[in-house]
This record gives structure tokens, sequence and C-alpha cells, in this order.
């Protein structure tokens, strides 16, 4: 029993690709047909107001503008794709609200707000990870609607038993059961990695399961790969992945089967096999105002100052080089098997999906999906985190005995109260001091926590004599669900410095487990934060804690993490001076080649370009050769404004 249980400690440790599951648990699956509650991150609110929304986005549009959100179309797919779009579903919800509805320029403009305020920019990676369970909590709609409704505690209970009504339709994932696994614990896949076609028939979606299945490829090297033709480095199931908003566009093709590749020391990892991959960004919003210019045309007219042609300018090149790029990946685009594609507002979904001539992307294509959860600004990095998330199986372990009662109870109590006509504003709960001072010492714990900032954290423990079994108060609240105490936050993390200090100077209990069972090691997600585990235990012994209980592995000395590292940089630093090395022979080699064939054409009594043509550059050089420091900048501004005064002319004779 003890082995069995240790298998599936082992089995869902590690992340499930849903391409290569183990087989043995493949054999096992079914399908659960009591659905689980979707996870926070990957749901969007839905109120009675939006039922009645998808009533009329429903209907057959007469006219070819909305007076609801004053805009115009070309055609009935236009006013169709509008209806749909989070602009019109928000100004539905806001005019039955009472709120004064948003042109699309406005709804851009907020909309823009919102993602800087709740989805970030250019933060760090640490920080997207540290603060994505907190937003990814809401949707943008739903937190634009909140932000401009400021929707009090009744419009929260509200929002409450509309999420329990949308439980009744459809849910992002499809959900697995296996006898290897405890009762508790089912498999969630998304929806979207499905056909239309197998969505329907739920019974064989173990059998579509199956033939997913993708065997591994070994990671070939340089020359391999550039001597293997595009086209068979395709020939692979791959998907196609792209997003476009606020003038940043990012696209990707990607393979389903794993890559391995091998890390210095031997160690042997699965990644994702980038086939394609390119970004694109052009200035064509203007800072704190919102909105595309086109938008802000359409609704104020044409603008003609100088930054607007240029805004103008790029938006007519950021459609060309998205349209001709598009283009250059029809063939991988054609044979992908699934299109997953995030264009908001009307001006980026007609860049995609036009119409034009040479059109790529099509409504109507069934591969066509949107990604099931919240995402950020469209970069390179954004698209490999969304692919990793709509590709790993996620986990829940929920008892369902317990969850039938409750749900059982709750219909049993909504059906016997009777509904008052106006719901009294409910009286908020005293806050003891005990409460407040830990709520203050949750909040600056954490904080300190995603900073990094051990001599403050460990200072701020001290002073206020924070026990080692301290949890974040609230318990029940969501951010505080997965990540209870302290060090559990920090391995979530990926901070070693956080746990060891925790760990060895602060002596916090690392055997505490969240309401998944799950202790801190567990959560634990790179090999560094594991080593500060281990490192502790050798260094604080045996007799401190319970580490069976903890689940953290045998003990490891300082100086063996530093060897090993050690280890691995030599190896790594070999490997690259053996690169070095083959480049700079190939190099050599073609210098040779070229003064070969260069003396050759010498005694033929020719001549090279080269000895008549200078580039660019050098002429600028030779230009401003003599000049002032000056001299120099005032020439290279004339040079600048004389481009862009041509770019204009050259767009509006166009």
């Amino acid at each position: 029993m003890s082995n069995d249980a240790s298998e599936v400690d082992d089995l869902l440790k590690k992340p499930l690709y849903v391409y290569d599951l183990p087989p043995d648990l493949l054999s096992t699956l079914t399908v659960r047909t009591n659905e689980l509650p979707t996870p926070a991150p990957t749901t969007e609110t839905t109120t009675p107001d939006a039922v009645e929304s998808t009533e009329k986005e429903n209907v057959i549009p007469t006219s070819n503008s909305c007076a609801l959100c004053q805009v115009s179309f070309q055609n009935v797919q236009e006013h169709r794709d509008h209806a749909r779009s989070d602009h019109h579903r928000y100004n539905v919800k806001a005019q039955l609200r009472g709120n004064r509805p948003l042109t699309e320029a406005e709804f851009t403009k907020a909309i823009g707000e919102i993602d800087e305020s709740i989805s970030g920019s250019e933060t760090s990676e640490s920080d997207e990870e540290d603060d994505e369970g907190l937003r990814s909590s809401e949707t943008t709609l739903v937190a634009l609607l909140r932000k401009q409704a400021k929707i009090s505690q009744e419009a929260d209970d509200s929002e409450a038993a509309s999420q329990r009504h949308k439980g009744l339709g459809k849910q992002p994932l499809f959900w697995f059961s296996s006898p290897r696994l405890p009762s508790n614990t089912s498999l969630g896949i998304y929806r979207a990695l499905f056909t239309d076609a197998e969505q329907e028939e739920p019974d064989h979606l173990v059998e579509s399961l199956q033939k997913k299945q993708l065997p591994p490829i070994r990671r070939q090297n340089n020359a391999q790969a550039a001597a293997q033709p595009i086209e068979s480095a395709v020939a692979g199931p791959h998907i196609f992945m792209c997003m476009i908003g606020g003038g940043h566009f990012a696209a990707m093709i990607v393979a389903l089967a794993p890559e391995i590749q091998k890390r210095p020391g031997g160690i042997e990892e699965r990644q994702a096999r980038v086939l394609a991959h390119k970004t694109f960004h052009r200035y064509t919003t203007r800072r704190k105002q919102g909105g595309a210019q086109s938008a802000s045309d359409a609704a104020k007219g044409a603008a003609h100052s100088a930054g607007s042609s240029l805004r103008r300018y790029n938006e007519a090149a950021l459609e060309k080089e998205i349209r001709e790029l598009l283009q250059d990946w029809k063939g991988m685009i054609d044979t992908a098997q699934l299109l997953f594609v995030r264009a908001t507002g009307s001006t980026n979904r007609r860049t995609l999906f036009g119409p034009y001539e040479g059109q790529v992307l099509r409504h109507n294509d069934p591969r066509l999906r949107g990604f099931p959860f919240s995402t950020r600004r469209a970069t390179q990095a954004e698209l490999m985190r969304c692919f990793k998330e709509l590709t790993r199986v996620k986990v829940s372990q929920i008892d369902q005995a317990a969850l039938a009662a409750a749900e059982a109870k709750q219909r049993e109590a909504t059906s016997k109260s009777p509904k008052p006509a106006v719901q009294p504003q409910p009286k908020k709960p005293k806050i003891s001091e005990e409460e407040e001072a830990a709520m203050l010492h949750t909040s600056q714990i954490q904080a300190l926590i995603r900073r990094s900032k051990v001599p403050a954290l460990l200072s701020y423990i001290s002073n206020n004599s924070i026990p080692p079994s301290f949890t974040f108060y609230p318990a029940d609240s969501p951010q505080n669900y997965h990540s209870p105490t302290p060090l559990h936050m920090a391995a979530n993390l990926n901070s070693p410095v956080i746990v060891d200090a925790l760990l060895v100077k602060a002596k916090f209990d690392p055997t505490i487990a969240n309401k998944e069972g799950k202790t801190p090691f567990d959560l634990a997600r790179d090999r560094a934060t594991r080593d500060a585990f281990r490192v502790a235990r050798h260094e604080l012994g045996e007799s401190a804690w319970d580490w069976e209980a903890a689940h953290v592995p045998a003990a490891l000395s300082r100086a063996e993490v530093e060897s090993r590292l050690e280890r691995e940089r030599e190896a790594a630093a070999a490997e690259e001076a053996n690169r070095r090395k083959a480049e700079t022979e190939r190099l050599k080699m073609e210098e040779a080649a070229k003064a070969a064939a260069s003396e050759k054409r010498k005694n033929a009594g020719g001549r090279t370009l080269a000895a008549v043509e200078k580039t660019a550059a050098e002429k600028r050089e030779e230009e401003m050769r003599g000049m002032s420091p000056e001299m120099r900048m005032k020439l290279e501004r004339e040079r600048r404004a004389r481009a862009a005064e041509e770019r204009i002319r050259r767009m509006q004779g166009k």
C-alpha cells in the first residue's frame, strides 16, 4: 500500500503533459460524469445581465451600425463579430446597471488601464508568477465593470449567485479519474484541445486522448538542424498561437511532440519545441489616452497632428507586416491542428481576419480557438506561458461527497427562504485586534517575500515575534488557499534564498500542509529551491523536524551543491568553448575562400563592387568627419526630420 502511495505521489509531483502521458495512467483514465468546479483563473463571471446580453447577441442584425456602442460596420459579418465582443457585452451590462455606455476609444482606454493594473506589462517573470493567482481570479471585463460601477457588497452576492448559475453550462475543462489515483483526485484537460467532433462525443474522450499521444523527439545539434529542411521540421503535429493588442503582436508555431534536451551533467529535460516565432511592435496608441488611432478617427473625426499621422502610418505598417507574416507561414498554419488567437477590438480582428486578398485566417475555421484563461501583453514569453498552461494537466483534489452535500444544502436553503423585495445591506463583522494584527503581518510578510527582502523579512519576524507555525489570514482567501504559510509562498515563487532564511534562521515549520495536502516542498518547481530544503535538512539535523512528513528528500550539504554547480558550469563552459572554436574555424575557412575568390577576380582584371560602392553608414561617417559633437547632433536631427516628412508625404500620396 505504501509503495502505491509513493508511486502516486511521484506521479503527481511532476507536471503531466497532455500529449505525453504515462501509459499506465492513460490506460486507466475514465471521464467523470459530474463536473467539478472550474478553477478561478480560467472562469469569467456571468451575471443575469450577461444571460440577457447573450440573447441579444443571437439576434440577427438588421442594420450596419450599433446604436448602443456608436460603431458602424461594412457588412453583416463585422456586425455579428461586434455583438460577440467584450465592448458590446460591457455596454449591455453597463446599460442594464444604469451606467453610461462607452465608445470604442473609451472602452479600449479603460481596458488598457485595467490590463496595466491587473495584468502587468514589463514586470519580471517572478512578479508575474507571484501575482498570477490575484490577476486570474477575475477577467478584464469583470474588473472593468467593478471599477466603473463601484460594485457594493450586494452586487458581490449577486455575482456569486451568477457564478453558480454558470456552473450549469459548459466548463473549459474536461475532468478524468483513474483507479491509480485517490478517489478525491481528478485530472483536468482543457476542452479547447479537443476538436468539435471529439467534444460532441464525451464517451470517447479517452480514446481521443490516447490518439493524441506523441513520442518525444531527441534534440538535434546545430549542424543537423541546419541540414534538415523546414518542411520535415513542421511535418509533425503542431499548433498556431497569436495575440494582438495595443500595437503589440506575437505569433508562434509550436510542435506538440515534446523535445528531450540534454543538460550539462547528463540531465535530460523535456521542453517545448518552437518551430517559428515572431513579434512586432508599433506605436499605434497614445500613452494614457487609450484606443487605436483608427477608432479615435471613427469616433471624433480625423486628427491632423504629426503624432496622429505617425500612428496611422504605424497601424498600416503593422497590418502589412502581420499579413505578410501570415502569408509566409500559410503552409504551417494550414497544417496546424488548432489555431489559438486573441484579438480584442474590431481593428485588430480586421487585421487578422480581413476580409482581404490572400486571407489566411478565417472566422469560420473549425480549428479556431480563444484562450480559455486570462492573458497579458502579447510577447513571446506570454505565448510560451499560455502554451504550458494549455497543455499541462490540472490536478484537483475535492471530496465529491462533501461537495454534493453542500450543494444540496444550499439548494434546500434557497428554495425555503422567500426572496425579499429589497435585500438588506449586510453588516460587516467587527474584526478583533488579533485578527487585525494577523492581517497586518500577512500583508507585510507577503510583500517582503515577493520582493526577496531577506534581511527585512527576518527582522520583521524577530521584532514581531512571529511563531514558526504562522499562517496567513484570512485562511479562506483565494490567494491564501494554495500558499497558506510563508514557506509555501516562497517555494511557490521559486525563491531559494527566502526558503533558506525561513528554514535555517527563522526555524519555520516545513511540515504544514495546505488545503490540497501539499507541503512547501511540494510547491517548489525548480532544483535550486528544492536544494534549499535539502540543505536546511542537513544543517538543522534530522531531529529538527519530521522531514519525511515534510516530503523533503535526503539531506544535502552546501559543499555538495556548490560542487555539482561547478561541474555543470565547467561542462557548459567546455561546450561553449568547443562551439566557439568550431565557429572560428568556419569563419576562417569562409574568409580564406573569399580572399581566394577576390584574388582570382583581381588577376582576371575585374574589380569588386565593394571597392567602388560605400555603405550608408560609411557615407554618413565621411560626411560628418571633422564636425563638432553639436554639429553632428544637429545634422542627425535634420536627417531624421527629413525622413519622417518623406514617410508622411508618401503615406498621404497613397
